[in-house]
């Protein structure tokens, strides 16, 4: 992703949303490739709430970033995501809402990034409706970015991510191939349904 325009200078944000940003942030990155080594260690010294939802479902990615080598995750993501010819999974809004890739969701989508003065970066190639850009941009949308009158946060997530969203991550969950990414899956399925809850509630 690669901002056309330098964001302006906005009020400053809440902390909540600047976590927000974070949890998007950190699903962007684990879903647009394999975690490498640092990645999966910084995983495993994370501290968590197991009192919560969210909580116990990083804990259990903890433990299994704990027991993967970074080899293991590379194929892992491959079968998953690429594979020969295709992937298992196909993490794309036009898929999964029309089951055909490059259909209207992603020219909705584009749409709304061009308003947004965002695009997708040279050395990227998936479609734009790719799971990992469309939770990047959530990212920055969260932590104030990026961002025009009638196209915030909440409109975003509810047109391009809530539609479909929960459904990849209980794929994801009962993919062949998941084993790091089986609790990954249930952090981003948590957390999806946190967010859909949260903008019903402020909608």
């Amino acid at each position: 992703m690669s901002p056309a325009s330098p964001a302006n200078a906005g009020p400053a944000i809440a902390d909540h949303d600047v976590l927000r940003g974070q949890q998007y942030g950190f699903l962007a990155r684990a879903l647009a490739s394999a975690p490498d080594a640092d990645l999966l260690s910084a995983i495993a010294r994370m501290d968590g709430d197991s009192g919560t939802p969210l909580g116990q479902a990083y804990d259990a990615l903890r433990q299994a970033a704990a027991k993967t080598a970074p080899k293991a995750v590379e194929r892992e993501y491959f079968e998953l995501f690429i594979g020969v010819g295709r992937g298992e999974l196909l993490p794309y809004a036009s898929f999964y809402l029309t089951g055909f890739l490059n259909e209207r969701p992603l020219a909705d989508l584009r749409g709304d990034l061009a308003r947004l003065g965002l695009a997708r970066a040279a050395d990227r190639h998936e479609p734009e409706d790719h799971i990992a850009f469309l939770f990047e941009v959530m990212s920055g949308l969260a932590i104030g970015e990026h961002g025009v009158e009638g196209l915030d946060d909440r409109v975003f997530f509810t047109r391009h991510i809530a539609p479909w969203a929960a459904q990849f991550f209980d794929d994801l969950a009962i993919a062949p191939s998941a084993g790091f990414y089986r609790p990954l899956a249930e952090v981003g399925r948590v957390f999806v349904d946190i967010e859909s809850r949260a903008f019903a509630f402020s909608g």
